[in-house]
């Protein structure tokens, strides 16, 4: 996973309209769309809901030229995150229902119950429904374009300048790591070749996590020298230049707030 970080930022720097975007239209109509869907109270309207969440990210998409097939591989990477924990809301009970439906029974009193399926199946929409947003924001907006516009709707300086060299150093420990991958692969080394005893695989694992802390460690202090030398400091993000946003932009971001909050009132009312 850690080797398509770098393709994430080559996709954010497209020219389609939704990449020509400021980022601070972008940012706001994410955290619209997350705010909506999280405040609406765990009932059936979420099904409907979820679905208009679901036909605008597809517009969103399709305006935005990416591929599908790069939607679904980093909707993928996201899964273990968030239904790792949903997955095992179905064996408990929650307070949001009274009565408990056992659909599976299994040794040591373990079932798995319809209603816990039915909020499981819920919280996996929910989620499902707010991260459609993050993947877009993340896919068409540049980091350095997303932190400036972070730092223009008020995001602390000092913050911003933290998380931009912390992701700008993920992208070097992914091509060390790439580099010491490469170099395993050319000793022909495989951890999870059973021509190899277990315990020389275990020594060898051990070394190369070893290494990598190491160098991280180094490269972390060249990453941090080499960027104050570029003019990062404390004020970095202090003193950008003003940018206005236009009209149309301000009307995108109303349009786009209005429609949330209509579409969640109107499930909550007419389905709940």
């Amino acid at each position: 996973m850690i080797e398509h970080l770098a393709t994430i930022e080559r996709d954010a720097q497209g020219t389609s309209r939704v990449h020509r975007l400021d980022a601070r239209v972008k940012i706001i109509i994410t955290f619209a769309a997350i705010i909506s869907m999280v405040a609406m109270p765990y009932s059936t309207a979420v099904y409907p809901l979820a679905l208009c969440w679901f036909g605008l990210f597809t517009v969103w998409w399709a305006l935005s030229g990416l591929s599908p097939r790069v939607f679904f591989w980093r909707y993928l990477m996201t899964l273990p995150f968030g239904l790792f924990i949903i997955f095992f809301q179905i064996f408990f009970e929650n307070p949001y229902y009274d009565v408990f439906t056992p659909i599976v029974t299994f040794p040591f009193g373990i079932s798995i119950y319809a209603e816990s399926v039915e909020f499981a199946t819920i919280l996996a929409l929910k989620f499902t429904a707010c991260i459609i947003w993050v993947i877009l924001l993340s896919s068409t907006t540049p980091m350095e374009d997303l932190l400036q516009g972070a730092r223009r709707l008020g995001f602390p300086s000092v913050m911003a300048l933290s998380l931009g060299m912390m992701i700008r150093y993920l992208f070097v420990f992914a091509e060390m790591y790439a580099d010491i991958n490469d170099a395993l692969a050319v000793r022909h080394f495989n951890a999870f070749s059973r021509a190899l005893s277990y315990r020389y695989r275990m020594k060898i694992l051990a070394y190369t996590i070893g290494t990598m802390f190491l160098r991280s460690y180094e490269q972390g202090e060249r990453t941090y020298t080499a960027m104050l030398c570029r003019g990062y400091g404390k004020d970095a993000y202090e003193h950008l230049k003003k940018k206005a946003l236009t009209g149309r932009e301000y009307g995108l971001i109303i349009s786009m707030i209005t429609l949330f909050c209509a579409a969640s009132a109107g499930a909550f009312l007419f389905w709940a």
